[in-house]
């Protein structure tokens, strides 16, 4: 006699967990995990990275992501209002900048603003390779955030814009003052996404060289790595990656789940 669907269905499930407490099973009674703790968890050099992988590593991370982002936001409302704007030049100009930002990769952005550039026009950044490497960062990010910023200004619905232009506001008034915050309102969750992104993508850094007070997580734990020949240094900096963008992609979870019961 043929199975009724809901039996088929919880026989289906029992399997699907027994095979996975099988997987965890073989994965815990198969690791070495004398030689995982000596390599990877090992007390002593941990005790060596601290408290630089804090104070210095992720300190470091953190500024050069809130410097990034807040370099990308400014510089991505300027090209997609331009993107958006009447005047053909302004568009164009805004397409290429977002296009050619979005198609190159970040570590050869990075790589041009710390040597290219400096080489070829014969201008230094203030601050050092570091700054510079910001600076990539910064272009890079303003191009994904110019498109996001100009899909929530498009998602505005046209009746604000008429309605506070009926009320005699500039066109410019009416950008900053109700078009944008609205915008702003809709593509949160999506800008938390960049910035964690581009947590991330300070790791990148490494490829203009850094002194020991300008290192970043990765840097950090590579030379670490280097020192002291054990990976410890990786799974710290591993965590404490976690322990920063874990919160934000729990916070992004969260507004989009009340945006959408707004909505």
């Amino acid at each position: 006699m043929a199975l009724r669907r809901t039996t088929r269905n919880r026989l289906y499930r029992l399997t699907m967990y027994a095979a996975f407490i099988a997987v965890v099973l073989w994965v815990v009674l198969s690791t070495d995990w004398a030689t995982v703790s000596r390599q990877f968890l090992n007390v002593e050099v941990a005790a060596k990275m601290l408290p630089g992988i804090i104070t210095i590593a992720l300190k470091n991370t953190i500024l050069f992501t809130l410097v990034a982002f807040f370099g990308g936001l400014l510089l991505g409302i300027v090209f997609a209002l331009l993107k958006l704007s009447s005047i053909g030049p302004f568009r164009w100009f805004a397409t290429v900048w977002i296009e050619l930002f979005r198609g190159l990769p970040a570590l050869l952005t990075i790589f041009a603003f710390g040597y290219m550039f400096p080489i070829a026009l014969k201008v230094q950044f203030p601050g050092g390779p570091i700054v510079a490497g910001l600076f990539g960062l910064i272009c890079v990010a303003s191009a994904y955030m110019a498109e996001v910023i100009r899909a929530g200004i498009q998602a505005v619905p046209k009746g604000q814009t008429e309605a506070s232009r009926s009320l005699g506001m500039s066109p410019m008034k009416t950008t900053i003052w109700i078009v944008l915050p609205q915008a702003f309102r809709i593509i949160v969750p999506p800008l938390t996404n960049e910035f964690v992104l581009l947590l991330k993508d300070t790791s990148l850094l490494f490829i203009i060289g850094s002194t020991l007070l300008t290192k970043e997580l990765t840097t950090f734990a590579r030379d670490g790595l280097t020192q002291n020949a054990n990976a410890t240094p990786l799974i710290m900096a591993a965590m404490l990656y976690l322990l920063v963008t874990i919160p934000l992609t729990r916070a992004v979870a969260w507004l989009e789940r009340k945006m959408a019961k707004q909505r």
